[in-house]
């Protein structure tokens, strides 16, 4: 999961002692620099942060100004602030992962562009031998109804899952295989022929599959790293990114778990209402009857309204 190099590090950064006045979390403490194992070579680990609940909640009484009505708890004040969409105080809490993923989950990732992002570089390096296999669970037909995601509950079984897993893992090998070839050299340094000069490094790498992992760190704050897991947390995300997202939360409780429970019960448990929904609840409250026609909604979004409300 992590090479011989990064165990190196690791043992040496959780060596090192440092004397601060900055807010530290005990918590985070405890997980700093350890990876946290993801898919089956990938992980995701904490290496600096600054900031945590008490952070926020002094950033939000500085901007109220002198004379304003205080918050007595800090909960209550971090619920406030996210109940009413007031994001400006969160974003003064940041964070750092090193992420190792695969390369076809790092393109959906790099969307969100609100990050500083700094990737492993096969210009520079060579490419691990190291390529994602979904497990059996996880082969899908393509959904009828998503047309960007796999059926959910319906994953491919008996000899069609062995052939697919087959052919993911013989052509991620043959790969491989020919990226040695092309570069003339082992991921060790060992030149395999010595009369033949090999390609360079940036050109070699395009012939890799998707399911290569790359590693990057990830710099984001907090308000903009809520965004992230809003979205890709959600039960509709793909897999592959949605349980790096789920670990994600699961530091987040522990770095700041107020901002964090106020997350869970504001975005991540919430339903956002249009204009239209607003009115359907109201005449619902009164006892009216509404139906998709008389909603003021298309089909798509009365669909919606339905599994989340009735």
């Amino acid at each position: 999961m992590i090479s011989a190099l990064q165990k190196q590090e690791l043992k040496e950064l959780k060596e090192q002692k440092f004397q601060t006045r900055r807010a530290t979390v005990d918590a985070v403490e405890e997980i700093l620099f350890e990876p946290i194992p993801i898919l089956d070579h990938g992980f995701v680990r904490v290496i600096d942060y600054m900031g945590d609940d008490s952070a926020i909640v002094q950033a939000a009484r500085v901007s109220y100004g002198k004379g304003t009505k205080q918050v007595n708890q800090d909960k209550g004040l971090i619920y406030y602030l996210m109940r009413h969409w007031h994001t400006t105080p969160f974003e003064m809490c940041e964070i750092k992962f090193h992420i190792k993923l695969p390369i076809f989950v790092a393109r959906q990732w790099i969307r969100h562009r609100t990050a500083n992002v700094n990737e492993y570089s096969a210009r520079y390096s060579i490419m691990d031998k190291e390529f994602y296999i979904p497990k059996n669970e996880h082969l899908a037909p393509q959904s009828t109804q998503n047309h960007q995601g796999r059926s959910e509950g319906k994953p491919l079984t008996g000899k069609e899952a062995e052939r697919v897993l087959d052919i993911l893992k013989q052509d991620s090998l043959q790969c491989y295989s020919h990226y040695e070839e092309l570069l003339n050299q082992t991921p060790d340094g060992n030149v395999i022929d010595e009369s033949r000069s090999g390609l360079a490094r940036e050109l070699a790498r395009m012939n890799l599959t998707m399911n290569y992992y790359t590693q990057w760190y990830w710099k984001v704050d907090l308000h903009n790293l809520m965004h992230f897991l809003m979205l890709r947390a959600d039960s509709h995300a793909q897999y592959e990114i949605r349980v790096y997202a789920d670990a994600m939360i699961d530091v987040m409780r522990k770095w700041c778990p107020l901002a964090c429970g106020a997350f869970e019960e504001y975005r991540q448990g919430a339903a956002h209402l249009s204009k239209s929904g607003v009115e359907v609840v109201k005449k619902i409250i009164k006892g009216e009857k509404v139906t998709q026609e008389n909603s003021g909604m298309g089909k798509r979004e009365w669909e919606e309204f339905e599994a989340k409300f009735l």
